[in-house]
């Protein structure tokens, strides 16, 4: 139970920071990041398979690394318009 704890954690800094590098501007900073991820990671996790779309590619950790930065970078885009919107 830990170990997968740590592992999501890792997975959600990983790709909310390369989904932070990818959107410029948003500045929620690392933790910030890791919760992107993790909800990118969420996101994808019950989005893609609804849509058809299975990452199975690179496997394991890779797979879903890749999987929770797409997430990521959609949340950051949405989050980033939504910002504008209102500013």
């Amino acid at each position: 139970m830990l170990e997968a704890l740590i592992i999501i954690l890792v997975v959600g800094a990983i790709a909310g920071w390369l989904a932070g590098l990818l959107v410029q501007g948003t500045g929620y900073g690392l933790v910030g990041d890791i919760v992107v991820g993790i909800l990118g990671a969420l996101v994808t996790g019950l989005l893609l398979p609804q849509i058809g779309i299975v990452l199975t590619f690179g496997g394991g950790i890779l797979g879903s690394i890749i999987a929770a930065f797409i997430g990521a970078v959609i949340l950051l885009v949405v989050v980033k318009l939504i910002r504008k919107i209102l500013a």
